[in-house]
């Protein structure tokens, strides 16, 4: 059975409601992570993701619930967990290394100062600022201010590290470098991450495990879904893996319609709250084909496995009699029943005028 490290128990979170009453967020939310473990949490604005993070900061107490952490119950903030925002909420007056001591220092108060140096120079190499020590948030660019904040969350070695769409404000290449960074870190450290975003493609590449809310209020956790992919994924070629379009359109099919209509298929399906559904999408595909097909041009045949392509890349021209789809500007080879079965080469696709389509000549109608 899976460890436990960090345990969501039956979390509640209401507000007092403008002319009385009380609005609840979210209800009733269990879950747990196991150490070292890497999760994500999508849903849509006002669903409550980032409420819970700050329960799990102690940041914000439940209403009702608990969260436990290493066997600790959540009271309040506390330096075994460390927040990453989506600013990064620098000491403007502080360099680089100025701001990571600091945190270092709030957690050993006693260490002296040269080995507080030391220990924060170890966090700015590993994101990547080493000669930048020296400078100050305004010299900063908006990607390497967010790597000081990586580094100074992770200078406190926190038992837990949560961030808030901590990318969100990046352009896309400097999000794809941090999200890289991000990802060696977390391997290489096994740091145990609880992360807010709303990229789904980010989610599939960081987390280990997607955790789907549904719309507020009253939110609750519809899904969990695990994500199929090998652990030692790289970003250059995850997007090629059979099971990943399985996985994103999944993800995307809940927020665009799933997460409207989840009520109705809680009380359908006998929804239990303290276990919530998890899913595993296109783990019935075994490698990378699909199970063997009737093949209706050879009545009674059955063909072999065929290869799963992912959306992108070229489809193989197909081996059998009677199908040739299109690809790109080309139709695959078909027989030619007036050279006694010779088959003919690639033949450039055009298109016709819908009278030559039909066989109707355009000229001399009326």
């Amino acid at each position: 059975m899976t460890e436990k490290f960090i345990s969501i128990e039956g979390i509640t979170k209401r507000f007092p409601a403008p002319g009385g009453g009380t609005t609840t967020v979210f209800e009733d939310l269990w879950l747990s992570m196991a150490r070292g473990e890497f999760v994500c949490i999508i849903g849509h604005s006002g669903c409550g993701k980032t409420t819970v993070l700050n329960i799990l900061a102690g940041l914000d107490e439940p209403s009702d619930g608990t969260v436990i952490v290493d066997n600790q119950a959540i009271e309040g903030p506390s330096l075994d967990r460390a927040v990453i925002f989506q600013g990064h909420a620098l000491l403007p007056w502080r360099t680089v290394m100025g701001n990571v001591t600091y945190a270092v220092a709030s957690k050993w108060r006693s260490m002296r100062k040269d080995k507080l140096q030391r220990h924060a120079q170890k966090f700015i190499d590993l994101v990547g600022l080493t000669g930048a020590e020296h400078k100050r948030p305004a010299e900063l660019s908006g990607g390497m201010k967010q790597r000081v904040g990586i580094a100074r969350a992770l200078s406190i070695e926190p038992k837990i590290m949560l961030m808030d769409e901590p990318f969100s404000a990046l352009d896309a290449l400097t999000r794809g470098t941090l999200q890289d960074e991000v990802r060696r870190i977390c391997l290489e450290t096994g740091q145990t991450v609880f992360m807010i975003t709303h990229d789904v493609d980010e989610a599939i590449y960081l987390a280990d495990r997607v955790v789907l809310m549904t719309n507020g209020p009253e939110a609750v956790l519809a899904e969990i879904v695990e994500n199929p992919l090998p652990k030692e994924r790289k970003r250059t070629d995850f997007h090629k893996h059979p099971l990943y379009y399985g996985v994103r359109n999944h993800i995307i099919d809940f927020l665009v319609s799933r997460s409207k209509s989840f009520a109705a298929e809680m009380n359908e399906r006998g929804y239990d709250r303290r276990h919530v559904p998890v899913a595993r999408p296109g783990a019935p595909q075994v490698g990378s084909t699909r199970p063997a097909t009737l093949d209706t041009t050879d009545p009674g045949q059955a063909r072999g496995p065929m290869p799963v392509v992912a959306t992108g890349t070229a489809m193989p021209a197909p081996s059998w009699p009677g199908l040739s789809p299109q690809v790109g500007s080309t139709r695959p080879a078909a027989l030619n029943t007036t050279d006694s079965g010779q088959a003919r080469g690639p033949m450039p696709s055009t298109s016709l005028p819908d009278e030559e389509r039909r066989g109707c000549p355009a000229q001399g109608r009326a």
